[in-house]
């Protein structure tokens, strides 16, 4: 019997310099949602809403024209999820269509796709088929061609990017059993050779592709010695590489068809050429790479809620209840509303969110954040709620509707598959922190020494001459603004009128950053771990922010005449839903059961309430929490698969 290896091991303060380390320290460039926290309402980064060129416009266009066409023709949906498998042809007609090297540079065979219709690509065929969604989003968002597009060598992508292009898939390669948020104690490792390669060992969990995919970016850890800085780096790694298993492909509630595995490293040798980046920055890398790549997500969220409405709106006008359309009945209509309007807020954040990352302008990481999060956590409701409105039909699979002979509608299936994303590519809860961090990055820039255990007194007394100076300018500027002022925003003011929306926008946004400060000052160093309250700041920053990409969006449909007063009027309904959310928000940041129920949870811990167990069996099975990642030999057979 084979001895476990511990798992590494190291204290919070260890866990948060990585992270820390990993972060893009500066900001060069503006920042919308930056600013939204800091108080400081700056529609004039977002107003007149940023539009693609004619170019871009038109080669984004062709294309979703052939991808859509292939969708209809080509992908059933229904073979996908029954046999949890996305067909060899599929695929195959992906590549031909160009599709893997959508975001790729056309002098490498790419599209030369710009994010938003990459985004708009990730809709359409997520909105067919999630599973196929996630291969191509895995691929080309997180997977070899971003990294190397941002950091790689020039020898690096005439090696690699043509490839992506049209031939070969990529996955990437984080997680690992024991190590899932907390990159600090990743197990991998990559130890030089030599000065011309590396040898890898370790295994990695939930690698999307990674049983079909030609190429890895793989994570491993370089031991620090002579000659060496050691450090998660980040390599490009041929999947066909002697020592490389793929020891479980595997299986999960929704996207039946995601090639997703187990994936073990035995003394695999990789070239030093294909190390992306210096030793120590494959984190950054990944966290720099995720800025945009983390728009993939709600991309399909957005897709989601669009067939979400056009079901739901043609359900509900022919199924009859109590002699009329169910739609008529004020507890169903309120549900449709919720997703009309949040669909129209969703593709408002998106195309924001996107368009500004295509013109480079400004700094987007909050806002990418922003829309991952507020994407996937609103999603789901309205996937939840277009379950509900269909009834027993939503709990029914589209198999079983279409055997009895009715429209086979894969309600349940949509709720399944848009679940992960709100654990994909950050949980909602690292989302939170992640969020929360970068919104008080001001603070901790100028006050930051004051509450650091390990500064000086003479740092501390420094820190604290500059928190004074920098809080004497900006406090008084969170008392009054133009969001007291009725005339303010006066172009949004029409036949239905948003101006009073992007007032209270900005009174709140002034409110949000004088109620971080308040919990700054009540908790001090103490505020990281008050992660309820954190995390009401950041979903009262998502919403305040959607609202402001609905109005934005609005204004430019009405501008560009293309239903400009339906647009005015979701922007108006999504508005004023989204202010009852900020309103409760607001009051739970201080009238909350957070204290109670840490204790709550020492009890449960401590075994206090078992007795609230009995009467039930567990159907669980056997076998440890967390799989044995003993690097080592396979003793498993390889499940990879190639593409025929």
């Amino acid at each position: 019997m084979t001895a476990t290896t511990p798992p590494r091991t190291v204290t919070e303060r260890e866990a948060r310099q990585v992270a820390e380390a990993a972060r893009e320290q500066d900001w060069r460039k503006p920042s919308f949602a930056k600013e939204l926290f800091l108080g400081r309402f700056r529609l004039d980064l977002i107003h007149p809403h940023p539009l693609p060129a004619h170019d871009d416009v038109q080669r984004g266009e062709e294309f979703l024209a052939k991808l859509r066409d292939f969708c209809e023709t080509d992908i059933d949906p229904a073979v996908i999820e029954r046999d949890a498998r996305i067909p060899d042809a599929v695929i195959n007609g992906l590549k031909e269509l160009g599709a893997l090297g959508m975001k790729i540079d056309p002098k490498y065979g790419g599209l030369g796709l710009t994010q938003v219709y990459y985004n708009k690509a990730l809709a359409l065929v997520g909105s067919v088929s999630p599973a196929v969604g996630a291969l191509l989003s895995a691929h080309q968002s997180i997977g070899v061609p971003q990294p190397l597009k941002m950091f790689g060598t020039q020898e690096q992508k005439d090696a690699f990017l043509p490839r992506c292009a049209r031939t070969d898939i990529s996955a990437f390669l984080l997680t690992e059993p024991d190590v899932g948020s907390d990159p600090a104690r990743l197990a991998t490792t990559a130890v030089p050779d030599g000065d011309d390669s590396y040898v890898l060992d370790g295994v990695k969990l939930w690698t999307t592709n990674g049983v079909i995919a030609d190429l890895l970016v793989v994570m491993a850890r370089v031991p620090k010695s002579e000659g060496h800085k050691g450090g998660i780096t980040a390599f490009v790694v041929e999947a066909a590489s002697e020592g490389i298993t793929v020891e479980n492909r595997n299986a999960f509630m929704g996207l039946r068809g995601i090639e997703n595995g187990v994936t073990r490293f035995h003394q695999v040798r990789v070239p030093a050429g294909n190390r992306i980046g210096p030793e120590g920055s494959g984190l950054k890398i990944a966290l720099t790479t995720l800025n945009t790549g983390r728009l993939s997500l709600p991309a399909m969220c957005v897709g989601a809620g669009k067939w979400a409405l056009k079901i739901a709106r043609e359900w509900s006008a022919v199924r009859e209840q109590w002699g009329r359309p169910v739609a008529q009945h004020e507890a169903v209509g309120a549900k449709i509303s919720f997703i009309a309007a949040t669909t129209f807020a969703l593709e408002a954040v998106l195309d924001l969110s996107s368009q500004m990352a295509d013109e480079d302008r400004n700094d987007i990481r909050i806002e990418a954040a922003l829309a991952k999060l507020y994407g996937s956590e609103m999603a789901c409701l309205m996937a939840d709620e277009l379950v509900q409105i269909r009834g027993g039909r939503g709990f029914e699979t589209a198999e079983s509707l279409r055997a009895r002979g009715e429209r086979a509608v894969p309600a349940e299936q949509i709720l399944r598959d848009l679940r992960i994303n709100r654990i994909f590519e950050g949980s909602t809860e690292i989302m939170h922190l992640l969020i929360a961090r970068e919104a008080v990055d001001a603070h901790l820039s100028v006050a930051g020494d004051l509450i650091d255990p390990d500064k000086s007194l003479s740092d501390k007394a420094r820190a604290g001459a500059n928190a004074g100076l920098f809080y004497a300018k900006w406090l008084p500027r969170l008392v009054a603004g133009p969001g007291q002022l009725p005339v303010s925003y006066g172009d949004f003011r029409h036949e239905t009128d948003l101006s009073g929306h992007l007032r209270y926008v900005e009174r709140h946004a002034r409110k949000l950053a004088r109620s971080t400060f308040y919990g700054m000052s009540r908790w001090q160093g103490r505020m990281e771990t008050k992660q309820g309250f954190l995390g009401r700041i950041v979903d009262i920053g998502a919403e305040l922010f959607a609202m402001s990409a609905a109005c934005v969006r609005a204004e430019l449909l009405r501008s560009r005449d293309d239903h400009g007063p339906e647009a005015y009027r979701l922007a108006d309904a999504f508005c004023r839903q989204a202010r009852i959310r900020v309103d409760e928000l607001f009051e739970r940041l201080w009238t909350n059961t957070d204290d109670n129920d840490r204790k709550v949870v020492r009890a449960v811990l401590d075994g206090s309430y078992e007795w609230l167990e009995q009467g039930i069996v567990d159907p669980s099975g056997d076998g440890p929490w967390i799989a044995d990642a003993t690097p080592g030999p396979a003793t498993r057979e390889n499940v990879h698969r190639s593409i025929r």
